[in-house]
């Protein structure tokens, strides 16, 4: 029997996927959920109890019914579940702090294993930008490194195609969608050759919100990013902020500062990122993967979870929260509790729907 196969069968799989496919529960309460409860199978038991705490009602728990149902369609589609916390999932991507729980791959997941370095830029780029993203993949898979990019038109599609079949493609539907359609053959030769890596569920079209949930991967999966073209306000530019933010290496290829297309990018080495010309350039930055540069999760699975928190504690917290998104360590401090205590409170908020996460571990009210 298949490894894909057997997940089918596998009890805690179906409980795993059972609480990520819950609504309410992300990457953060999933995590934290795990922490305190032991097993996934504990904690969808603890979800009402929770969503009481926090003043709202129980979340519409995922059937085990829909999640062996998504197994078997990942499996059927020649790819595996690969969860957070699995020997195999890349230790890169686990430093997150809001690490995808579970990912659909379907390839060489050993790529993702290796120095890995995410080429972005504009879906509509110019041609000499195209050429350069090309030969750019094709001289670091020669070097050894990995290309990792997301699938799109313009920049991401030519350092595929460059650096084949060394090269990720991260998608934001599911494994089995196509996104842009005319990639539809560039997708199934990554599949077969090199690596596909999708979060969301088979059979998911693309929506505009999946695309930063997309490009944390990319980013997450990276030791360097590099834009080779973007405009100001580009998605190449939110995983350039990502990969900063995730204490990895940013660089950019410069531009006219005529062209539109090179402003996002002649931006982020005004603010400090690394100036590429060559492929040399960006292997200088490519570290070996160093042990100590994987760090232990902050809150590992089957931690002892902490003590409950009093009502006092649950009215401090909340009332410390507003609209405006708040640093949680700055509730923490305000608070004047134990951190455990302050997750909680804030995972029983979001169970309850009256909480949401942002960016930069931030949280405020629900509207």
């Amino acid at each position: 029997m298949s490894d894909a196969a057997a997940r089918v069968d596998d009890t805690d799989a179906v409980a795993r996927l059972r609480l990520i496919r819950t609504a309410g529960i992300g990457p953060v309460g999933y995590a934290q959920l795990l922490a305190r409860f032991g097993t996934a199978a504990a904690a969808v038991e603890a979800l009402p109890m929770l969503a009481r705490r926090g003043g709202g009602k129980p979340p519409a728990v995922a059937a085990a019914e829909t999640a062996r149902a998504e197994l078997i369609a990942v499996a059927r589609l020649g790819a595996r579940t690969l969860f957070l916390g699995d020997p195999d999932y890349p230790p890169l991507l686990a430093q997150l702090d809001d690490a995808p729980p579970v990912l659909a791959v379907r390839g060489d997941l050993a790529l993702a294993g290796r120095p890995c370095v995410a080429v972005v830029g504009a879906r509509n780029a110019s041609a000499l930008a195209c050429r350069f993203a090309r030969q750019l993949g094709y001289e670091l898979a020669a070097a050894g490194a990995t290309l990792v990019s997301g699938l799109a038109r313009g920049i991401d599609t030519a350092a595929h195609v460059g650096a084949m079949p060394a090269t990720v493609g991260v998608i934001a539907g599911g494994i089995d969608i196509v996104y842009p359609p005319e990639n539809a053959a560039l997708q199934a030769e990554i599949a077969t050759c090199g690596l596909l890596v999708a979060e969301q569920p088979p059979g998911t079209e693309p929506r505009a919100r999946h695309f930063p949930y997309r490009n944390r991967i990319i980013a997450g999966l990276a030791q360097v990013t590099l834009v080779v073209e973007a405009a100001p306000r580009s998605g190449s530019l939110i995983t350039a902020r990502l990969a900063g933010e995730a204490g990895r290496e940013v660089a950019a290829v410069p531009g006219h500062p005529l062209d539109p297309r090179a402003q996002g990018c002649n931006g982020l080495i005004r603010d400090g990122a690394t100036l590429v010309q060559s492929a040399a350039d960006v292997m200088e930055l490519l570290r070996p993967i160093d042990a100590r540069m994987v760090r232990a999760p902050s809150l590992p699975f089957g931690a002892p979870p902490p003590a409950d928190a009093s009502d006092a504690d649950r009215l401090r917290v909340t009332a410390l929260l507003g609209p405006v998104p708040v640093a949680v360590d700055e509730l923490v401090r305000q608070a004047d509790a134990a951190p455990a205590i302050v997750q909680l409170v804030l995972l029983e908020l979001e169970l309850a729907g009256r909480l949401e996460r942002h960016a930069g571990g931030r949280v405020s009210l629900a509207a």
